[in-house]
């Protein structure tokens, strides 16, 4: 049995105060709007104490799908680079970036560069190259990216041509080679939200490739809360689950939390149960939400 835990969204707090040079972009609106309300939203103790949660259950890899950080500062994301040090070997942890670290042209280079280690496949070039590919146990991690500096008030993700023909191709070779194949993706790509600003503008074409191609399984964050829909795929319906932002303790199925996943199987039988550990409103305790058989 293989363990995978995957969460999302930290928005990792204090945010470093900007210099006024940095302000004067998008992230003016996202400063303003971090400190009218944002900031007591996303608690850096409730992070802490997930992350507590997530390396109790010993899981034998971590994925976290994106929004580390707030504006994209410098300092922002070489904190977020030691956070993650903190969270695991880069063996032993993905990541893919969300929009928030590319909220302003620039910030998704530097974002590659700091967090090299923890999203650049087993094989390819030096830089960290979209779709990548990791292989950790019975699991092919293929790490998407749908970040992109956008416009003031919007969020939208975005996947190029390029992009979805190699996924095509990841997914065709990891199901020859017989793995459990777990797509990352920051936005969902299932029709979970119809908010305009939020949605992946490509999710008709991310999801041909599925269709046509199969997965075994399908995590993004974004939304900030739970979720879990199935799609059409090659070899069976495919699940695609979401979770909260692991910051936020807000309420019901928004309330942090993280998700645990346990692989087993083979090819053409793999199963795979998910569990779900949140907290309350005030962020004390970590407790059962939920569980389910997604396969087998």
């Amino acid at each position: 049995m293989y363990t995978l835990a995957h969460l999302s969204d930290p928005h990792l707090g204090p945010l470093p105060r900007p210099q006024l040079s940095q302000l004067l972009s998008k992230r003016l609106i996202g400063y303003l709007n971090w400190q009218s309300n944002r900031s007591m939203a996303h608690r850096p103790e409730v992070t802490e104490a997930l992350v507590k949660e997530v390396l109790a259950t010993e899981p034998d890899h971590i994925a976290v799908t994106g929004d580390l950080v707030n504006l994209a500062l410098p300092d922002e994301i070489e904190a977020a680079r030691h956070w993650l040090d903190r969270l695991g070997d880069p063996r032993r942890v993905t990541v893919i970036p969300g929009n928030h670290d590319a909220y302003v042209p620039g910030a998704l280079a530097h974002t590659r560069k700091a967090w090299r280690d923890f999203m650049i496949g087993d094989e390819g070039p030096e830089a960290v190259v979209f779709p990548f590919v990791r292989h950790r146990g019975p699991l092919a991690i293929i790490g998407v990216n749908s970040a992109r500096a956008t416009a003031p008030f919007m969020a939208t993700g975005h996947l190029s041509e390029r992009q979805l023909e190699m996924l095509r191709l990841d997914l065709r070779r990891q199901h020859r080679h017989g793995m459990f194949r777990v797509v990352l993706i920051h936005h969902p790509p299932a029709p979970e939200s119809e908010i305009r600003t939020q949605r992946l503008v490509e999710a008709k074409e991310f999801l041909t490739v599925i269709r046509e191609e199969g997965a075994e399984l399908v995590l993004h964050g974004h939304l900030h809360f739970s979720s879990l829909v199935f799609v059409e795929g090659r070899h069976g319906d495919v699940p695609v689950v979401g979770v909260p932002s692991a910051s936020n303790p807000s309420a019901g199925h928004r309330s942090a939390a993280f998700n645990l996943y346990r692989i087993g199987g083979k090819p053409g039988t793999f199963t795979c149960h998910m569990t779900s550990i949140g907290f309350g409103v005030n962020g004390e305790g970590a407790g059962l939400v939920g569980e389910c058989q997604l396969l087998g």
